[in-house]
């Protein structure tokens, strides 16, 4: 993964993770877009990133490692303002609309 990107991977940033994903004997690729919420063991082998999106009117979020091989591409769409906190937690708990004003993006 290139530095620059994992630069940009912080919380409150709109992120869409492209990973492979194995079903059966073939092999897609499946998209994931939403709200960076934390960024965990910075660069490290057991880094993570959380990201939070909501689908059918559900809050999903989903864990990825950042040096996981099945992680194919990470587009970045936005970055945010300035967030107060490292970890965005207290997202789980606001309406989308709150959080676009909230967080920036």
């Amino acid at each position: 993964m290139d530095k620059e990107i994992l630069e940009k991977i912080k919380p409150g940033a709109m992120v869409k993770v492209y990973e492979r994903v194995k079903e059966g004997d073939k092999e897609r690729l499946a998209s994931f877009h939403g709200l960076v919420l934390a960024r965990k063991h910075g660069s490290e082998i057991g880094a993570t990133f959380t990201v939070r999106a909501t689908l059918a009117g559900v809050g999903v979020e989903k864990v990825f490692p950042i040096h996981s091989p099945d992680i194919k591409k990470i587009d970045i769409i936005s970055s945010p303002r300035k967030v107060s906190r490292a970890k965005l937690y207290y997202v789980r708990g606001l309406s989308r609309k709150q959080t676009r004003q909230k967080v920036g993006v």
